[in-house]
């Protein structure tokens, strides 16, 4: 029987892919590298910054690698001030989760300040007494660790959960925790995010399919 729901924050909670898109193709054209979406999504796409500039700028120092990362997160809070929305259906589904008395947690790759950045913007900070942060863990997605942490602190079983993802290191992370994980395709195609292990594939949180599954697992 569902007890909880487990939430990834970028591109699950706000279609925020296009805004970080823009500003690592921005900032690395400054390091003469041009990435287009698809590099994005294979290399970027989900991942913890740190692992990111090791692989993308190797070159850079430790601490070069920390500057470059805080300054991007600047400019992507600079930019989604203004931009940020819920994506299409949350309401209803935090609405669902209330009456239907379920537990519920944001699990997350961002950094702390723009974890809390986003949800303070979406009006989610109340919402959310649970957040999950993979830098505070000793390895976040893909490893099934913030969601171990996660179902921990609720005082649930994976079995008694569905994970909703948009990106493939956290589709790993849910599955690799046998948790049933939700695709949320707002970043990536349906077919690879089921090929990745997503046992359903939404656009966002109004499709009638999902419906009948979370109300099928009640």
């Amino acid at each position: 029987m569902l007890a909880g729901i487990l939430l990834d924050l970028d591109g699950t909670l706000a279609n925020t892919d296009p805004l970080h898109f823009k500003i690592w193709q921005n900032m690395l054209r400054e390091y003469d590298l041009e990435i287009d979406s698809v590099f994005y999504k294979k290399n970027i796409s989900g991942r913890q910054n740190q692992e990111i500039i090791k692989d993308i700028l190797p070159q850079l120092s430790v601490e070069a690698g920390r500057e470059f990362a805080l300054e991007k997160e600047r400019r992507f809070r600079e930019l989604a001030s203004s931009q940020l929305q819920r994506l299409a259906g949350l309401d209803k589904l935090l609405n669902w989760i209330d009456v239907s008395e379920l537990k519920k947690a944001v699990v997350t790759n961002a950094p702390r300040e723009n974890a809390e950045f986003m949800l303070t913007a979406l009006a989610l900070k109340e919402v959310f007494p649970i957040v999950i942060l993979g830098d505070d863990l000793p390895a976040g997605k893909p490893d099934p660790m913030p969601y171990d942490r996660a179902i921990a602190l609720l005082d649930l079983t994976p079995d008694t959960v569905v994970a909703f993802e948009d990106s493939p290191s956290g589709i790993r992370a849910a599955v690799a925790a046998g948790i049933y994980t939700i695709g949320v395709a707002t970043t990536h195609d349906r077919q690879f995010l089921q090929a990745l292990g997503a046992s359903l594939v939404v656009n966002d949180f109004t499709e009638a399919s999902l419906w009948e599954l979370l109300d099928s697992r009640l």
